[in-house]
Formats: structure tokens, C-alpha cells, sequence
């Protein structure tokens, strides 16, 4: 194994923390898993991204004509913002 360093929030390592000793593993051992997991998971390239972005164009209809310009307006009507 490699020796490293990294820097994580105050929210991040009491969170593992917490975790190491619920789970009875090491902080050192939950970030491997979790490096690990991101490789398996992975994340999507730019064109896939752009591909399932595009999956969703003209899915929704709307008697709102104005909706793609104002579609920030409706949401906070909407959540009561």
C-alpha cells in the first residue's frame, strides 16, 4: 500500500468516525472502500452526461408557454420560496 494524505470537512470525518466505530473498521479502511466504490460506480463521461441530459427533452408538456424562461419563477411558486 501507498501512504497519502488528504484533507476532508469537519462534516466528513465525524461522519467516518462515527461509521468506524459503528461498522468496527478503520477511518483508513472505510476510504478505501469508498475510492474503491467510486471506480465501480463510476463517473459518466461529458457525452454520456450530455446524452442523458438530452433523454429528457420534450418528455413534459405544459400549458405554460413561457416555462423554459421562467421555469425558475414557477418553482419557487411552486415550493412556496
Amino acid at each position: 500500500m501507498v501512504r497519502t494524505q488528504i484533507q476532508l470537512t469537519e462534516e466528513q470525518i465525524r461522519k467516518i468516525k462515527e461509521l468506524s466505530l459503528s461498522s468496527h473498521e478503520s477511518v483508513a479502511a472505510l476510504i478505501r472502500k469508498a475510492v474503491d466504490q467510486f471506480f465501480v460506480t463510476g463517473k459518466p463521461d461529458r457525452s454520456t452526461l450530455y446524452r442523458q441530459a438530452g433523454s429528457i427533452v420534450g418528455k413534459y408538456k405544459t400549458e405554460l408557454p413561457d416555462i423554459s424562461v421562467e421555469h425558475d419563477r414557477y418553482l419557487e411558486e411552486a415550493f412556496g420560496s
